[in-house]
């Protein structure tokens, strides 16, 4: 990166562990520059900051999305609390990058969509999926018709963790359960290949407290393609996906949402193998970098949405998580209208 291009400068809103990963991700850009963190305890703020060697500490929310020395900020609190924190920023004149799920539900994420497009801010959920080059590669390859017509999607993620009954991922308040953490990245694998299902059909097991900890799900589009789905917190199914089509198939042996390498099977030929050098040194960190370049890229051609991650790909899969939850039975306390709560 020349010399000539400034920097964009980052807020970090929370300092859990994806905010410290998206944070090292950060310092590998040179064109990026952590300015300000900020959360709800002064003492997280403030540790955090030192950690990293952040100028800037704020021990709330709105302190941060005041800062005008801000060009955008990353929100990396659990999803329950994307809508208030991304839209504090959004209010307050800040460009958004929101973690994924992007809100608690469709009415949420409609809310935060129409408050950027409303004032011409940047906003982007930060699937990093989508950003991937090895991803990138694959779409690109299936659009060229490496594997014919694509009639089957099958992606998986899963783990055993025995989380205790007051864990936010077994807290209806903070959303919990296994489809808003680990659905949405089988869900948009789906949408990003075949767009907005026509069908969805889905079950689940639920915990006591009225949440999911594994959700198989089935979708379907008029076309004729097939995708078979599952999430679960209680099944260490690791995170395969396979894509197939008339004339082929695809498949990313695990960690498909951050992908390091596929094959390619083509019938009457041997297995293709497609790796990318610059994904392979530390995934997360390493997707996490695409993503951050792809935001600061966005900035400064003045866009106000990614078209990698554009906005109403977004809405739709929170239209698709939203279907999945209906079917199996899980209501949080947040899709209730802030009038009726």
């Amino acid at each position: 990166m020349g010399q000539d291009i400034p920097r964009i400068r980052w807020g970090i809103l929370a300092t859990g562990g994806i905010a410290a990963t998206f944070t090292e991700a950060l310092t590998s850009l040179p064109d990026a520059e952590v300015i300000a963190v900020g959360s709800r305890s002064t003492t997280a703020a403030k540790a955090f900051a030192e950690r990293y060697g952040i100028p800037r500490a704020y021990g709330t929310w709105a302190e941060l999305a005041a800062d005008d020395d801000v060009d955008v900020v990353y929100v990396a609190t659990p999803h329950s609390a994307h809508r208030e924190a991304a839209g504090l920023c959004l209010e307050a004149g800040r460009a958004v990058l929101c973690e994924k799920a992007f809100t608690i539900n469709g009415r949420e994420a409609r809310e935060l969509v129409e408050l950027a497009r409303g004032r011409g801010l940047f906003l982007m959920e930060a699937m990093w999926t989508y950003c991937n080059p090895l991803i990138r590669r694959m779409t690109a390859m299936i659009a060229d018709g490496a594997i014919g017509q694509v009639r089957n999607i099958s992606a998986h993620f899963g783990f055993a963790e025995d989380f205790a009954p007051t864990h936010r991922m077994r807290d209806p308040g903070q959303g919990g359960g296994a489809l808003l953490d680990l659905g949405v990245y089988p869900v948009s694998f789906a949408h990003l290949l075949l767009g907005e299902p026509d069908a969805v059909q889905a079950w689940a097991h639920m915990t006591p407290e009225g949440v999911d900890d594994s959700t198989g799900m089935v979708l379907g589009w008029n076309g004729g393609a097939v995708a078979t789905l599952s999430c679960s917190f209680t099944a260490d199914t690791g995170a395969p996906a396979t894509v197939s089509g008339s004339a082929g198939r695809i498949e990313i042996a695990d960690g498909f949402f951050h992908a390091e390498s596929f094959t390619l099977h083509r019938r009457g030929a041997e297995p293709q193998t497609v790796r990318l050098a610059d994904v392979h040194e530390d995934h997360d960190r390493g997707t996490m970098r695409h993503e951050a370049a792809e935001v600061m890229r966005a900035l400064r051609a003045g866009e106000t949405e990614s078209p990698l991650v554009p906005l109403d790909g977004s809405l739709a899969v929170m239209r698709t998580l939203d279907a999945v939850r209906e079917r199996i039975g899980v209501r949080y306390p947040a899709d209730r209208r802030p009038a009726d709560r």
